[in-house]
């Protein structure tokens, strides 16, 4: 394993993980940021591909920078990892503002993708996901701890979280305390909402994977459900269950069914 910095051009200092050896493949996380919501899955994943993880600007160990956060400029700061490392061609997958980010990186950049994985995500926020991120907003503003335990129990199964209550990462002593870690997560969400990829959903043209779980209470399925009718070559995949953090309940699942479509879809259409 590898760990390195790389500096934007606004000053960001993103702190990068590089896992494995074999073809790139490039893990995007959402709202929360961190690197660490990848770290069963990148080690499982590590030992088929060169597996390329990190902490958001402002989140966890990466500096904020001196730009406001918008969708734009996380896939940026995707390129510039990209660059950094020197890898010019890279599978990624992005969930939930991963997938955002994703969306706006295949736009953007094309021709650095080898495939494109959008999980757990949307094309235009809805109704309930504006109704329900406005909310979150307000609770991470009056109770920081509260906001964190809602969206400990809003993205797993109940009984998976019941089993793994004091598993690190998923504790509710996560919460953003500090008055710049919850201005960081605010202006995250601000961007979140603001996300509208209907204009150039399908433009991207390589291999394509919508993934989600029908029990998704945060980014429901009926979401990827109108992604994937967005672009007609995808292919989809839906969990019976796993919650909205899926790759993390259903590791082996995740991990088993996106190592199967890079092996078909991708590998056929290199």
């Amino acid at each position: 394993m590898k760990n390195l910095v790389v500096t934007t051009k606004d000053g960001a200092a993103l702190s990068v993980t590089i896992r494995g050896d074999g073809p790139p493949l490039m893990l995007v996380t959402g709202l929360g940021g961190t690197a660490a919501f990848w770290t069963v899955p990148a080690t499982e994943l590590a030992q088929t591909h060169t597996v390329i993880t990190f902490d958001h600007r402002g989140i966890g160990a990466s500096t904020r920078g001196s730009l406001p956060v918008t969708v734009d400029l996380l896939a940026d700061d995707c390129t510039a990892i990209l660059d950094a490392i020197g890898i010019q061609k890279t599978v990624l997958l992005g969930h939930s503002l991963g997938g955002a980010i994703g969306q706006k990186f295949a736009l953007h950049r094309p021709h650095s993708l080898a495939g494109l994985v959008l999980s757990g995500t949307w094309m235009a926020p809805n109704r309930f996901m504006t109704t329900l991120f406005n909310a979150r907003r307000k609770l991470l503003s009056a109770d920081p701890s509260g906001y964190a335990a809602l969206t400990m129990i809003l993205g797993y199964p109940p009984s998976w979280l019941n089993e793994h209550w004091d598993s690190p990462g998923i504790a509710i002593s996560a919460a953003p305390l500090s008055a710049e870690a919850l201005a960081i997560v605010d202006e995250r969400i601000g961007a979140l909402l603001a996300f509208d990829g209907s204009g150039h959903a399908g433009s991207y043209r390589g291999p394509t994977l919508v993934q989600g779980a029908q029990d998704d209470l945060i980014v429901p399925a009926l979401l990827q459900d109108q992604l994937a009718a967005s672009i007609p070559h995808a292919r989809q995949l839906t969990f019976a269950n796993g919650g909205h953090f899926f790759p993390i309940s259903r590791t082996n699942d995740f991990v088993r069914t996106l190592q199967d479509w890079i092996g078909t879809d991708v590998t056929n259409m290199a």
